[in-house]
């Protein structure tokens, strides 16, 4: 929780707090600026949409198949490194989209004919002029295929929100050319020092990249890293100075897709619960680092309801920390909670 900044000093801004992380995932977009704004010091989830609409964290497929943030600074080195990987996940459904070099091709060529103009566009409205263009079936899950093509190919990322509308720029317009430095040690270092004490095999997931290239990773950044073994003989890795302080602290409200579970192969070495939780599409309440419960929101107008499923009886203490989580939660959505 200390390494990602749940815990300690937290973050200055969402763009510091996601450089660190390295990405996000963030295919659900109130769930994410929720776990951003929990890292960053007097952070509302308009502070991230904010953020976002600057162009400061981008929105783009990168990691594995579904869509993360990541800092403009770190994007296209960051595709470099893990687009073919994605690809190679994706090739099946390439195909039964019927996705062939001649529908990539043009499909990729009108994107970025249409978005030369500077003006960001919406899928649906890309899709209309792919279909105008004689690119056909370009809607749905096709449509979607060729949007994630266009992004793993360094060809488009999220423009700013149109209402609630997501839409698409050209990524040159929106990040700078990559650095010359080496995008396998940079992204292992960003990883271990934001996610660990962490294995070779969560990064792994994490990552989308190969255990070789793992492995490779790890021996291009030598001996940057802290390393300890476990009692079965698995090295695990964090930051040099790895924190130290196991002391209090608080209560957190998880949300879906946190980078505190979804970061990891195997949730149950973070998120340990009786009943256990059913993956990342629960929400997760701790204490002191101890998962005591679950929760969930109902938004009505300017007033939200939070209601907390608790798995053991809460102290008053651990209550009152409970009850100052919730006023927090509804203070960076700028609303008036009322307790469930």
């Amino acid at each position: 929780m200390h390494e990602q900044g749940l815990a300690g000093a937290g973050f200055a801004t969402p763009a510091e707090a996601v450089a660190h992380l390295g990405a996000v995932q963030a295919q659900e977009f109130d769930e994410v600026k929720w776990s951003l704004a929990e890292r960053v010091r007097g952070c509302t989830v308009d502070d991230v949409e904010a953020s976002f609409a600057r162009g400061e964290i981008l929105r783009t497929h990168v990691l594995r198949p579904t869509w993360h943030f990541v800092a403009a600074a770190d994007i296209r080195w960051m595709l470099t490194l893990t687009a073919p990987r994605v690809h190679q996940a994706n090739r099946y459904h390439y195909r039964q989209v019927g996705m062939d070099e001649e529908v990539i091709s043009r499909s990729q060529e009108v994107i970025a004919g249409v978005l030369d103009d500077g003006e960001p566009r919406t899928r649906r409205e890309l899709g209309e002029a792919l279909t105008a263009a004689g690119v056909k079936d370009a809607s749905g899950v096709r449509l979607a295929h060729l949007m994630m093509y266009a992004e793993l190919e360094g060809l488009v990322a999220s423009g700013p929100r149109r209402g609630k509308q997501h839409t698409y720029a050209l990524l040159p317009d929106l990040a700078p050319a990559p650095s010359g430095e080496e995008a396998l040690a940079e992204l292992t270092r960003r990883y271990f020092t934001s996610h660990g004490p962490a294995t070779v095999r969560d990064f792994s997931w994490w990552s989308g990249l190969t255990i070789g290239q793992v492995r490779e990773g790890l021996a291009l950044i030598g001996d940057e890293l802290a390393s300890e073994h476990d009692e079965d003989g698995t090295p695990w890795y964090s930051a040099p100075t790895p924190a130290t302080d196991a002391g209090p602290t608080g209560c957190h409200l998880i949300p879906m897709y946190d980078e505190l579970g979804v970061a990891y192969k195997d949730q149950r070495m973070v998120l340990r619960a009786q009943p256990p939780l059913e993956g990342m599409l629960e929400r997760p309440i701790l204490i002191d680092g101890e998962c005591v419960g679950s929760w969930k929101r109902t938004i009505a107008g300017k007033r939200m309801t939070l209601t907390a499923t608790l798995f053991t009886d809460l102290s008053d203490a651990e209550r009152t920390a409970l009850e100052a989580a919730a006023e927090r939660f509804g203070a960076a959505l700028e609303l008036v909670s009322a307790g469930g």
